[in-house]
């Protein structure tokens, strides 16, 4: 069984790991909760919600507060199968930078043609406290530089165009910026038993879903850590759309990390696999 101290699955960690650490306090400190309270009042008084709302909504807060403790950089793959079972197979490089203020995630993907150049896709992911996250996005980035096609620049924007796969995977731009967790309704369904793990069940509602996004995200959370373990995406019309899992956890320097984890799209019946590569002890 899984060292309860040791299991860490924070927004983060989709780049790094388990071994996540937050500034301050591992649990919600008091004068983030009361700040999270009076901002919270101008969305909806707090004696309009249920209690599952506010618990709801106070978690998600927690969640969002997270913030890595230092830089890193991991790699690994990303694995890309349809329905039909092809495969595409990408080089993928995952980073966190911290700042006094905000913090940031990227992820990069890269695929080396016959001439040995590699290009691919790069997300970057700005966060920070009380503020939307910033998403800049280029989809023809270039690993030496080389400049990109014309039309094929930078572009950025917050929340707005988040359904994009990156880059033709089964992820989304709001499944790595969990950019859900913003929505405003949030409610905390339950407290369960998932993969040996006590857990809140989180369900973040859309109040206007795109016709190809989603209206509904339902999160298992790792009661102690803070970690997500299992997710479900819902479609507009309320069916479910994916399924995200971690599948495979190493003991690395005496920390649980994330070796593998996968997203399915139930619908097309695709399915995306990240691998990262861990030092072994």
């Amino acid at each position: 069984m899984i060292e309860r101290d040791k299991f860490q699955i924070g927004r983060a960690a989709l780049l790094r790991g388990l071994d996540f650490g937050r500034r301050g306090s591992a649990a919600l400190p008091l004068i983030a909760t009361i700040l999270f309270f009076a901002v919270g009042a101008t969305a909806a008084a707090t004696n309009d919600l249920s209690n599952a709302e506010i618990q709801g909504r106070q978690l998600a807060q927690q969640l969002l507060g997270q913030c890595p403790a230092e830089n890193f950089t991991n790699t690994g793959v990303m694995i890309i199968r349809d329905a039909k079972g092809n495969r595409a197979e990408f080089l993928l490089t995952c980073k966190i930078i911290t700042a006094p203020t905000n913090w940031m995630s990227i992820y990069e993907t890269a695929k080396t043609n016959s001439n040995g150049f590699a290009s691919g896709a790069r997300l970057k992911i700005v966060h920070a406290d009380n503020q939307p996250d910033v998403y800049t996005w280029n989809n023809s980035y270039s690993f030496d530089s080389t400049p990109v096609a014309s039309g094929m620049g930078e572009v950025k924007w917050s929340g707005t165009q988040w359904t994009h796969p990156f880059p033709g995977s089964d992820f989304w731009a709001v499944d790595l910026g969990l950019e859900f967790f913003h929505w405003p309704q949030q409610k905390l369904l339950k407290k369960v038993v998932r993969s040996s793990r006590g857990c809140s069940v989180l369900e973040s509602m859309n109040p206007d879903p795109a016709t190809n996004g989603y209206s509904r995200v339902v999160s298992w959370i790792d009661s102690e850590s803070g970690g997500i373990i299992h997710a479900e995406a819902y479609d507009a019309k309320g069916k479910l759309l994916k399924e995200y899992d971690t599948k495979k956890l190493r003991k690395v320097n005496g920390q649980w990390q994330l070796e593998e984890m996968e997203i399915r799209n139930v619908q097309t019946g695709s399915r995306t696999r990240l691998e990262f590569d861990l030092k072994k002890e």
